[in-house]
């Protein structure tokens, strides 16, 4: 089992998603999220140029089984990807270990809980 964090931008949000229930994910968590990385935002205030030090951005988290990492990590690139190609500022994905799962309501673990 491994656990599926993207960030992403905020307009992409509704592409993912659909890219995600295409491939038949379709157990996700969302977060609003402020970071920065190399993307450079500069925005006019009273006049000024300033470069906010955090932009929002969305946080996906998916736990899946083995067999769908790929799928559920290609369908996020193709659908967070800026006009197709990608831009810088369109996100990452990190993959990590789950070491277990465990569905509240029934008890069971694993897998069979994801």
């Amino acid at each position: 089992m491994k656990l599926i964090t993207a960030i992403i931008r905020e307009v992409q949000l509704d592409k993912v998603r659909e890219a995600l229930i295409e491939a038949d994910i379709k157990r996700i968590t969302v977060s609003r999220v402020s970071g920065h990385g190399q993307q450079r935002i500069e925005e006019m205030y009273r006049g000024q140029i300033i470069v906010p030090d955090l932009i929002p951005k969305i946080r996906i988290e998916i736990g899946v089984n083995d067999a769908f990492v790929d799928i559920t990590v290609n369908a996020i690139l193709k659908a967070a990807r800026t006009n197709g190609e990608g831009n810088v500022g369109d996100g990452k994905i990190f993959i990590s270990p789950l070491e277990e799962c465990i569905r509240i309501r029934t008890g069971e673990r694993g897998g069979t809980a994801i």
